[in-house]
């Protein structure tokens, strides 16, 4: 299991993912789930990745060697793709692709083909923007209405971006509200856990502001622990007790 959310703003982009993954309670391992293909000045793309390792793996192997394009005898990868929708596409394919070399053979091992990305940047003359794409290579956009997308073990992060995050939030707050986001699934789920990688892109910039790597016992991050937890904590000892008859 995982958490990774991606957040569209109109300052930029935020997006944050864990490393754990696990094949079992005696089996649990880091690896890295968000991954960055820069070239400063001229594309930033962010790739965060959920589901079953190995699938994950073969797709964004596919992506880095390549895919020939429905117009084209040159290999697309992030380095040549003209823009992020054709960015998404290029995902969107690749998952099919692994899904026909090995969904039936997962099938046959009672295995479920379950992949799920958030693809976020932008490349120079181009808008930013923020994609999830689904199993089945088909996706889904971010907007100004719903800036933020979620993968993976989701549920327990989702309300406190649903109260918190807007398109006009500065873009350093959503950063702080998708790790408090991180921090509550993290404490109802064991599945996901530290380290934490995330970065933050401005808008028109077309280079990473932000790419680092939160380990545990980070002063920032236990810090911000803390003052959620007490924040809680006095906001419902600061409510009144329910004046419902007790007979």
């Amino acid at each position: 299991m995982t958490y990774c959310v991606g957040v569209l703003l109109k300052e930029g982009l935020v997006m944050l993912s864990d490393t754990r993954t696990n094949a079992g309670v005696d089996n649990i391992a880091t690896y890295r789930k968000l991954h960055i293909h820069e070239q400063p000045g001229e594309r930033t793309i962010a790739l965060a990745s959920s589901g079953n390792l190995s699938i994950t793996q073969s797709v964004l192997s596919l992506i880095n060697e390549g895919l020939l394009g429905p117009n084209s005898d040159e290999p697309e990868t992030f380095a040549n793709v003209p823009s992020m929708f054709q960015a998404a596409q290029l995902v969107g394919r690749a998952v099919r692709d692994i899904h026909r070399i090995d969904g039936e053979s997962l099938e046959d091992h009672h295995m479920r083909f379950d992949i799920a990305m958030l693809l976020g940047g932008q490349i120079k003359g181009r808008r930013l923007r923020l994609f999830m794409i689904y199993a089945a290579g088909n996706f889904i956009e971010a907007t100004p209405d719903t800036p933020f997308l979620q993968i993976g073990e989701h549920k327990y992060g989702k309300p406190v971006l649903d109260r918190a995050v807007h398109y006009d939030t500065d873009i350093y707050d959503a950063l702080k509200l998708s790790l408090i986001s991180m921090d509550s699934t993290m404490r109802s789920n064991l599945a996901v856990g530290l380290p934490l990688d995330c970065a933050v892109m401005r808008r028109d910039t077309q280079r990473l502001e932000l790419n680092k790597r939160i380990e545990a016992g980070d002063p920032y991050f236990e810090d911000l622990r803390s003052r959620w937890s007490n924040a809680l904590r006095a906001a419902h000892q600061g409510i009144p007790r329910p004046p419902y008859d007790r007979s």
